[in-house]
């Protein structure tokens, strides 16, 4: 199937992919439960905060970071790598691979059916933050919101194609599942998720500018927190969309490659 072809099916996977997440509520409500360690962070790093700022940090800037980080979350979240790891070892991949259209489109559609229903989380969660921290939750220039957008979709998309690239490898090997929990080890250590990536020390700072994972959560967290000017913005955003591209040719190939050495038995 063309590209053209599969830009004009994708609609339709996305509205199956809305019924699925609506079908599975509590799957995905159990899953809002686990990512609430942003909202954990937020009460230690409140108190540490309480006598001293720490770094351009007080108390309320730390409330104001991790509400954000808790709603950037949930907007950029995937789940690929767990649903190919699975289908791979079942075997199950070969319904997908009978079908017109990449795999990759339908787990695509898959993961954004969800993004609905967490905004109506995500609003909830960024209007208590606007009561608690006033204007300084949300972007203060009307460049921000634009830009903050624009993060958010680039910080999902290099979530996503990671899951792919990992979830592609059990293609290679019996379960890519230990590589997802090295890759999420790194995710919370280096992304921002768990403390600003600002706060650590130079060396481990620069080694962060150069990871993916800060792209995933810390950009859009730090634009929405308006933690940034214009033109360090723009740097930051280009550096996180080279990202994209990198893992978009990385996941792509690798699951091409993957693919030929796949093979499914059943009656």
């Amino acid at each position: 199937m063309s590209l053209r072809t599969a830009v004009r099916a994708f609609p339709t996977l996305l509205r199956v992919g809305v019924s699925e997440a609506l079908a599975y509520r509590a799957e995905l409500i159990v899953w809002v439960l686990s990512t609430t360690m942003p909202l954990i962070m937020m009460a230690l790093w409140t108190a540490v905060a309480r006598e001293a700022p720490i770094g351009r940090y007080g108390a309320p800037d730390f409330v104001g970071y991790f509400l954000a980080t808790f709603v950037v979350r949930q907007l950029t979240g995937a789940w690929a790598a767990w649903q190919i790891n699975f289908e791979v070892r079942q075997g199950t991949l070969a319904m997908r691979l009978l079908r017109p259209i990449s795999p990759l489109w339908s787990y695509a559609a898959e993961n954004l059916g969800a993004f609905p229903m967490r905004l109506l989380i995500a609003v909830p969660v960024t209007l208590l933050s606007l009561s608690i921290v006033g204007g300084q939750a949300v972007p203060q220039h009307w460049w921000g919101w634009p830009m903050l957008l624009v993060a958010i979709l680039g910080g999902w998309l290099i979530t996503f194609l990671a899951n792919v690239a990992i979830g592609t490898m059990a293609l290679f090997m019996e379960s890519s599942q230990k590589l997802m929990d090295v890759w999420l080890v790194l995710f919370f250590v280096f992304s921002g998720y768990m403390y600003p990536v600002e706060l650590f020390p130079p060396l481990l700072r620069s080694i962060a500018d150069w990871l993916p994972f800060r792209n995933q959560i810390g950009l859009p967290v730090e634009l929405m927190t308006n933690k940034h000017g214009l033109q360090e913005a723009l740097l930051m955003l280009g550096r996180q969309w080279l990202w994209v591209l990198v893992m978009g040719v990385f996941a792509i190939t690798l699951w091409r490659r993957g693919l030929r050495r796949f093979a499914a038995f059943g009656g």
